[in-house]
C-alpha cells in the first residue's frame, strides 16, 4: 500500500501543482469508454473440408427467433457428390432430402461468447451432435466444435466469414 502510494504520488504533486499555476482543477476531455460491439455468428460462412482444406458449402446462420440461432447450407461449392446430393445417411424425416437447404444446425443460444445447447448434423454421416460455436479473429472467423457427451470429445472446425 505504501509503495502505490508512492508511486502515485508525484503524479497527485504533478496534478496539484498544475491545478495551483492555472488557477483550475485538472480537467480531461476524453470519451468514456464504451464496450466492444458483440460479435455474432449471424451470417454466411464458408465451411472448410477438414480432409482437403477446401471449401465445400456455404452455411447461412440465422436468428430462428425465441433467443435461438439455426443454420441452412445455402450453396455447395464442393459438386464432386453431384450438383444436389441427398442426405442418404440421415435418419427420420432427413432420410434422402437434399442437402442443398437442409437445416443442419438448431437451438443454440447464447452463452457469454459462445453459442452452445443445440444441436448440428454431419450431412456426410447422417449424425448429430451437441454443438457449440464461437466467434473468433474479431468476427471473421467461427469455431464449429461438435462434441458428444462432454466438450472434449469431438472436432471443431473453423469456418470463414464470407463478404456480403
Amino acid at each position: 500500500m505504501l509503495a502505490l502510494a508512492a508511486s502515485v504520488s508525484p503524479f497527485v504533486a504533478s496534478a496539484q501543482s498544475a491545478a495551483k499555476t492555472s488557477g483550475s482543477a485538472p480537467t480531461t476531455t476524453s470519451a468514456p469508454i464504451k464496450p466492444p460491439a458483440a460479435v455474432t455468428p449471424i451470417g454466411r460462412w464458408r465451411s472448410i473440408d477438414d480432409a482437403t482444406g477446401q471449401a465445400k458449402a456455404v452455411i447461412e446462420v440465422y436468428d430462428a427467433g425465441s433467443g435461438k440461432l439455426s443454420a441452412k447450407i445455402v450453396e455447395l461449392i464442393d459438386t464432386s457428390d453431384g450438383p444436389n446430393p441427398l442426405c442418404d445417411l440421415c435418419e427420420g424425416a432427413r432420410k434422402r432430402q437434399p442437402i442443398l437447404g437442409m437445416v443442419i444446425a438448431w437451438g443454440l443460444k447464447r452463452d457469454g461468447v459462445s453459442w452452445s445447447g443445440g444441436r448440428i448434423l454431419d450431412p456426410e454421416n447422417g449424425k448429430e451432435y451437441s454443438v457449440k460455436m464461437t466467434p473468433i479473429a474479431g468476427g471473421k472467423r467461427l469455431e464449429v466444435r461438435g462434441f458428444l457427451g462432454f466438450s472434449l470429445l469431438g472436432r471443431t472446425q473453423v469456418w470463414h466469414r464470407q463478404a456480403p
